[in-house]
C-alpha cells in the first residue's frame, strides 16, 4: 500500500501543479460566457480524469486485499477439512493403545492363572475333590439323601475351604522348597519365574486365612477340625524350625501322606456329611471301613514313589529319603507291591458284598486297575524323570478310578 502510494503522489502533483500554471496564465484577462463554460468544462474533465487514475490504481490493491482474504478463508476451509481427518488419526491410534492395553491385561491374567495352576499341584487337588465326593456318598444310606439339594450343598461345603487349603498346603511347600527345585522340579511357577516369591507368600497366607474363614461361617465341626489338622500336620511337613520340616525324615513324611489321605480327608467328609448336613447318627459303617483300609495302604505307595524322582535334589540338601537310602530301584518294586496290595483290598472288600452287581463291577474293576498298574511298571525307565513322573501321574489316575468305585461297596 505505501508503494501504491508513493508511485501515485507525483501524478497528483503534476495535475495540480498543471492546474496552477494554466490558472496563473489567464488570470487577469476577460472570457466570455463561452470560453468560461469551456474552461469550466476542461477543469470537470481533468477532474474526471484523475478521480478515473484514483480508481485505476485502487482496483489491484482491492484485488490484492481480496485475494489475501480470499486465500485466508480457504486456508481456514483447508484447516477445517485437515482438523478431522487429524483428529480421527489421533482417535483410532488411542483406540489401538486401548485395545493393546487391553490384550496385554488379559494375557497377564491368563499367565497368572496358568501359573496358579500348576502352584496348586493340580493332581493332588483333583484327587482330594474326589476323595470329598466319594466320602461323602459314603454316607448316604438311600436314593432320597443323595436326591436332595442338601446333598449337593454340602458337597460344596466340604469342597470349599478344603480347596483354599490345598493352595496353602502346596503353597508352603514350594515356598520352603525353593532351591530344591530348582534341581527337583525347575518347572513349577517359583524356579521357573511364573511367580515371584512374594507373590507366593501373598497367594499362600491369604489361602490359608480365607480357608479358616470359610470353614467359621460353614459351621462344620467335622470339617473344622479336619481343615486344622490338614494346616497343622502340613505346615509341620514343610516349614523350617526345631522339630519341624518332617519330610526331611522319610517316616515322619510317609506319616504325614497317611495321616491326611487315609483319615482327616475320609473321617472328616463323611462326618460332615453324616451329622452336619444329614443330620443322623454318628456311627462307623462297613463302607467307611474299607474307604480308610484301602487309602491307608495306598497312600503309603504314593509317599514312598514321590520321593523317587527327586533323588538328585534330596542328596544335595542332605533330605534322608527312603529312596536316598535304599536306591530307586528298590523303591520302586516296593512302591508297585503296596499298591497292589491295596487293590486286592478292595477286590476282597467288593466281593464281601451281598449284591451280586457290586460284586461284579467292584471286584472286576479293581482287578482292572491292578493290571494297568502291573503291566505299565515294567515299562518304567528310572534314569528318565519324565518316564517316572509319567508313572506316578497314573498312580493317581488309577486312584481317581477307585474313588468312583468305593462308593458301590455296602
Amino acid at each position: 500500500m505505501a508503494s501504491m502510494s508513493l508511485r501515485f503522489s507525483p501524478n497528483i502533483s503534476s495535475l495540480t501543479n498543471g492546474g496552477n500554471l494554466w490558472r496563473s496564465k489567464h488570470s487577469n484577462k476577460n472570457f466570455s460566457y463561452g470560453s468560461s463554460f469551456a474552461a469550466k468544462t476542461s477543469m470537470q474533465q481533468r477532474k474526471n480524469e484523475i478521480e478515473y487514475n484514483l480508481s485505476k490504481l485502487q482496483q489491484p490493491i482491492l484485488k490484492n486485499q481480496f485475494k489475501s482474504v480470499e486465500g485466508v478463508s480457504r486456508n481456514e476451509e483447508n484447516n477445517k477439512k485437515y482438523i478431522p481427518k487429524a483428529i480421527s488419526k489421533e482417535s483410532s491410534g488411542s483406540e489401538e493403545s486401548i485395545a493393546s492395553e487391553t490384550k496385554d491385561i488379559i494375557g497377564s491374567v491368563k499367565r497368572f492363572l496358568v501359573a496358579l495352576y500348576w502352584f496348586v499341584y493340580p493332581y493332588t487337588m483333583f484327587g482330594r475333590t474326589l476323595s470329598t465326593i466319594s466320602a461323602s456318598l459314603l454316607a448316604v444310606e438311600k436314593l432320597s439323601d443323595i436326591s436332595s439339594p442338601l446333598f449337593f450343598i454340602g458337597v460344596l461345603q466340604a469342597l470349599l475351604p478344603f480347596t483354599l487349603m490345598d493352595f496353602y498346603v502346596n503353597g508352603v511347600n514350594q515356598l520352603y522348597d525353593y532351591e530344591i527345585d530348582k534341581i527337583n522340579k525347575p518347572f513349577l511357577p517359583l524356579p521357573s519365574g511364573a511367580f515371584s516369591f512374594t507373590t507366593g507368600v501373598v497367594v499362600t497366607v491369604s489361602s490359608a486365612i480365607m480357608g479358616f474363614l470359610a470353614s467359621y461361617m460353614i459351621g462344620s465341626w467335622p470339617l473344622f477340625w479336619g481343615l486344622l489338622s490338614f494346616f497343622l500336620i502340613w505346615s509341620g511337613y514343610s516349614i523350617k524350625g526345631p522339630f519341624l520340616r518332617w519330610k526331611k525324615n522319610p517316616l515322619l513324611a510317609a506319616t504325614c501322606i497317611y495321616t491326611t489321605m487315609a483319615l482327616i480327608f475320609p473321617i472328616s467328609f463323611f462326618y460332615h456329611m453324616k451329622t452336619f448336613v444329614l443330620k443322623k447318627a454318628v456311627a462307623f459303617p462297613k463302607p467307611l471301613m474299607f474307604f480308610v483300609a484301602f487309602t491307608s495302604i495306598y497312600s503309603l505307595g504314593i509317599a514312598l514313589f514321590k520321593d523317587i524322582p527327586d533323588i538328585e535334589g534330596d542328596k544335595a540338601f542332605g533330605i534322608q529319603s527312603f529312596t536316598t537310602r535304599l536306591g530307586q530301584k528298590k523303591v520302586f518294586w516296593i512302591c508297585i507291591s503296596i499298591l497292589e496290595s491295596a487293590f486286592g483290598v478292595a477286590i476282597l472288600a467288593g466281593l464281601s458284598s451281598s449284591l451280586l452287581w457290586v460284586k461284579l463291577v467292584t471286584g472286576l474293576g479293581n482287578a482292572v486297575l491292578a493290571s494297568i498298574l502291573w503291566n505299565k511298571a515294567k515299562f518304567v525307565d528310572l534314569s528318565d524323570k519324565a518316564s517316572i513322573r509319567s508313572y506316578y501321574m497314573l498312580i493317581w489316575k488309577l486312584l481317581y478310578v477307585a474313588y468312583f468305585l468305593t462308593p458301590l461297596i455296602r
